[in-house]
């Protein structure tokens, strides 16, 4: 199986620096290399950005690179039952694929996403093998079984409780904008809510406004369409048979885009009746018991057999979860 994986994100060094030294030129000589210099690192830059938007999957720090080696030890409560469970030794014990995910704090964007997904696509992810789903969660257990009611995860999600978000930093994922800095977790998510503090999260953001012609919506219809059978607001976007199937869709009446894989503002729709439904109606219960998780992101990874990695993920963003048809097609 390939593995769709890039260990290192930093390794390159600049044209300046593999050329520094070597300027022996003429003063048009190196105005001239100057000038070369320049471009290519222009070109090096939008590179660069070119891989972050339609490479995600493929750079992840080392840990995650790693996933049984980093979380070896580490140890969570299983929230059904409380048992508990070594993250690394479940992983390395996989007789076949297992998906881990490491999750936000309960009541935060990225782990909403990920519960949804996950719900969506878990037919789909035991066609491709997968037959164990670890979903990590940045807060207290009575959260995790309170989210997982809200979002009508399927029973085979095992949930676990990780207040501290431990096991996400141990993974590698991004702990949010200047971490260390002592002044209020609130600001900084502020700062991370408008793009200043990733590069991840006005992309991530705007997609859910401007839509896609080619993209998929099917995670987010089946979404809306829970959210709208349990009564959360805005609930009148899909027209649902009373066998549960979807018969219509406002938003393919749109003009000029209703024929769009993703039209504009469908996703932003979702991402609203998760706001007001799910995480500010239910704010006391899901809210992070440790500021370091306001702003702490996620991540996954699939292992095969013994623990080899498959495909690993770090959000970049508020917001960046993966794309679930992308994982498929890697698995």
């Amino acid at each position: 199986t390939s593995i769709r994986i890039m260990v290192l994100r930093c390794g390159l060094r600049s044209p300046v620096q593999r050329m520094e030294g070597q300027a022996t030129c003429s003063s048009c000589g190196r105005s001239r290399f100057g000038i070369v210099v320049s471009a290519a690192v222009a070109l090096l830059v939008l590179h660069g950005f070119w891989q972050r938007t339609h490479c995600n999957a493929l750079v992840v720090p080392l840990p995650a690179a790693r996933p049984v080696a980093s979380l070896r030890g580490m140890s969570l409560q299983r929230a059904s039952d409380g048992k508990q469970v070594d993250l690394g030794a479940a992983l390395e014990s996989s007789a076949q694929k297992t998906l881990l995910v490491l999750g936000t704090h309960p009541a935060d964007f990225n782990t909403v996403e990920y519960c949804q997904k996950v719900r969506t696509f878990w037919p789909q992810l035991v066609q491709k093998g997968i037959s164990r789903c670890l979903l990590v969660v940045n807060g207290e257990a009575s959260s995790c079984m309170k989210l997982a009611e809200l979002l009508d995860l399927p029973a085979e999600v095992e949930l676990f409780a990780d207040p501290v978000g431990e096991a996400g930093r141990r993974f590698g994922v991004s702990r949010g904008w200047k971490p260390d800095d002592n002044f209020s977790p609130y600001l900084k998510l502020f700062v991370m809510g408008i793009g200043l503090g990733d590069l991840g999260t006005l992309p991530a953001v705007l997609a859910g406004y401007v839509g896609d012609p080619n993209g998929r919506r099917t995670w987010v219809e089946n979404s809306l369409k829970q959210g709208q059978l349990a009564g959360r607001w805005p609930d009148f976007m899909l027209e649902i048979a009373q066998d549960g199937s979807i018969v219509a869709n406002k938003f393919d009446d749109a003009p000029l885009v209703g024929g769009w894989g993703r039209r504009p503002f469908e996703l932003a729709v979702l991402r609203l009746q998760n706001l007001i439904g799910v995480q500010f109606s239910n704010w006391d219960q899901l809210k992070p018991v440790d500021d370091r998780c306001l702003t702490q992101l996620g991540g996954c990874t699939v292992v095969g057999p013994g623990g080899e990695p498959i495909y690993s993920w770090v959000d970049a963003g508020l917001c960046d979860v993966p794309d679930m048809d992308e994982m498929l097609e890697a698995l």
